[in-house]
C-alpha cells in the first residue's frame, strides 16, 4: 500500500481508538505530505469536520491560497459530497481512497451514499426542500456588484 494512503488509514484507526469515527485524510503535493486530519465531529459538534476538509482547511491557510491544484488527496475513505465538492473547488487534482460509501453504509455510516442518491435527483424531488426566493425591486444585487468589481 502507498505509503500516503498507509497513513490516512492509520490515521482513521486511530480516530475510532479515540472515540471517532473512522476516517483520515493526507493532503499531498511532489510526493510530500502538506497536510492532514481526521473527522472530528465527535470534538467539535461540526458537521463540516471531516477528515478531508480539515486537510483542505490546513493547506490553505498554511499556503495562504484557496487553490490546490496539483495536490493530491488520500482518504481511508470515499469522499462524502461535502468533502468532493470542496476538493474540485479546491482544484486537487487527484483522491485515492479504501473504503466505499457502501462499505461505511455497511458499517452504519451510511449519510454519504443516501446523500449522493439524493443529489442525482431533480431539485423538486430531494429530501431538502430548496425554495427559490428573488432578489426584491431595489434590493442590491450581490452578483451584479461581483460582474462588476471583476
Amino acid at each position: 500500500m502507498d505509503k500516503f494512503m498507509q497513513r490516512a488509514v492509520e490515521l482513521a484507526a486511530k480516530n475510532v481508538q479515540d472515540g471517532g469515527q473512522p476516517f483520515g485524510a493526507v493532503l499531498v503535493k511532489n510526493d510530500n505530505l502538506v497536510t492532514e486530519g481526521v473527522n472530528e465531529l465527535h470534538k467539535h459538534f461540526d458537521v463540516s469536520g471531516h477528515a478531508e476538509m480539515l486537510a483542505i482547511r490546513r493547506a490553505q491557510k498554511k499556503m495562504h491560497t484557496s487553490v490546490l491544484e496539483g495536490y493530491t488527496m488520500y482518504a481511508s475513505g470515499e469522499p462524502c459530497p461535502m468533502c468532493l465538492a470542496a476538493m474540485q473547488f479546491a482544484g486537487i487534482d487527484n483522491v485515492y481512497y479504501c473504503a466505499t460509501v457502501d462499505d461505511a453504509q455497511d458499517a452504519g455510516l451510511g449519510k454519504s451514499k443516501q446523500i449522493y442518491k439524493d443529489l442525482s435527483k431533480p431539485k423538486e424531488e430531494r429530501n431538502l426542500n430548496m425554495i427559490h426566493m428573488p432578489l426584491e425591486e431595489g434590493q442590491d444585487d450581490p452578483m451584479k456588484m461581483w460582474r462588476e468589481r471583476s
